[in-house]
């Protein structure tokens, strides 16, 4: 009897907050969005590529 009743309410509140995920998974892709284009902002840049550029280097120095 308890399982049965238990059901219901899950059931009942999920119906209730059906809207509400597609709000969530919404405002979740437009930041991951947002923080896709400054990280790529942010990595395309000269100093930030000059950086990766001699780290590579001096780890292949170290390595030969």
């Amino acid at each position: 009897m308890f399982l049965k009743r238990r059901a219901r309410q899950l059931v009942r509140s999920a119906a209730a907050e059906e809207g509400f995920t597609t709000a969530e998974y919404a405002v979740g892709t437009v930041a991951a969005c947002g923080f896709g284009g400054l990280l790529y902002k942010v990595l395309t840049s000269d100093s930030i590529l000059e950086l990766i550029g001699d780290v590579i280097r001096k780890g292949f120095e170290f390595l030969f």
